[in-house]
Parts: C-alpha cells; sequence; structure tokens
C-alpha cells in the first residue's frame, strides 16, 4: 500500500475508531439489530429472539436473520410489516425460517431493505384468487394506497397446530402462504412504530 494511502487510512481510523471500510463503489453501512419475542408467545417461548443483519449492496441488500430460543424443527415465516404489532398494517411474505434440533434457525433474503422499503398501489386492480377457502380468502381486488413505507420485521408460526404443540396460544392468522399461519413470535417492537430497524438502512 503507497504511503499516502495509509496516512489517509490512518487519519479516517482516528476520526472514527468504528467506521467499517468497504470495497470502493459498495456501501459499506451495515446495520445490525435484534429481533425479540412478542407478548403472545412471552409465556411459551421466553428466549425466542434473533439477531438480524443487514448488508447494503447496491441494486439489492441482503439481510442475515439469526433466530434461537424457537422449538425445534419447525417452519417460520418471516415478513416485513409496516407496525411491528397488531394491526401490523402493510405486509411483505418474505420467506421462510426452518429450525434445527436445537430451535435455531438461519436465513438469508435479498431484496430492498433500507429507508426505501415501500408498498404502493396507485389505483384498483383485479387481484387473482388462488385461497378462496382459507380462514383469510384473497381479496378479489387491491385497495388504492398512497407509498406507504415498511420498516418493521415479524416472524410468525406457519401453522396453528405448531404453535398449540409449543404451548403458544392457537389463533390462527393470515401470515403464511396459504393464510393459515399461527401467532406471531417474534418482532421488532424494540423499534417505535413509526422508526422501525429499516430506517436506518441506506
Amino acid at each position: 500500500m503507497k504511503p499516502v494511502m495509509k496516512t489517509m487510512l490512518a487519519g479516517l481510523m482516528a476520526l472514527s475508531p468504528t467506521m467499517t471500510l468497504g470495497l470502493p463503489g459498495r456501501n459499506s453501512n451495515v446495520v445490525h439489530f435484534k429481533m425479540v419475542v412478542t407478548d403472545a408467545a412471552k409465556s411459551c417461548l421466553p428466549k425466542a429472539s434473533a439477531q438480524v443483519t443487514i448488508s447494503p449492496g447496491g441494486p439489492t441488500d441482503t439481510m442475515t436473520v439469526s433466530a434461537s430460543g424457537l422449538p425445534p424443527k419447525m417452519d417460520f415465516d418471516f415478513f416485513v410489516i409496516q407496525v411491528p404489532h397488531q394491526p401490523f398494517g402493510m405486509s411483505w411474505y418474505q420467506g421462510d425460517i426452518l429450525t434445527d434440533s436445537r430451535g435455531n434457525g438461519h436465513a438469508n433474503f435479498v431484496g430492498r431493505f433500507s429507508i426505501e422499503t415501500f408498498v404502493v398501489a396507485p389505483g384498483v386492480a383485479v387481484a387473482p384468487t388462488e385461497f378462496p377457502t382459507s380462514p383469510f380468502p384473497d381479496a378479489s381486488q387491491n385497495p388504492m394506497t398512497s407509498p406507504i413505507q415498511m420498516y418493521h420485521l415479524g416472524l410468525w408460526f406457519d401453522s396453528s397446530n405448531d404453535a398449540q404443540k409449543a404451548g403458544c396460544p392457537s389463533a390462527v392468522t393470515p401470515f403464511n402462504g396459504e393464510h393459515n399461519a399461527g401467532i406471531q413470535v417474534l418482532n421488532t417492537s424494540n423499534f417505535p412504530d413509526l422508526s422501525g430497524p429499516l430506517l436506518n438502512v441506506e
């Protein structure tokens, strides 16, 4: 490394000892935060939690979720949501997290997880109704809405039966692919409703 470059790096580190230096042309503002157990699951899964890391990468971002304290060998559904608790607001089904024999789960998601994450419906349009017999049938059209920013995260049991097996409430919710999920287990209610953790990713 050239002496001039060494001097510049030393100066930067002196100004900000915790600064992460990334490769040229890439965003190095990696964000770490925690998801916490929901009120509904505190009595049955008191040790449940998750660590989340978001790495901005230009066209897309990478979100890594590492959960622990969950029931073993179960499927959970992961969502980006408007507010962390009921009524949840707009919600986007991001993917699944499967736990191992120790109740640990890990997943990597690629998408847009930042201050720019939003949903918008400029007008009303017809929508497919693929699950008309589920407890929460599909709507046949969308409501019109201006852009709505979505900065929170949530994790749900994939089924109410799984929740009941874990000693949790057996309520049915729409938070899986067929709209017959169990209760929410983890969320980001450790952040204010209007300032979810994705707001901190640029």
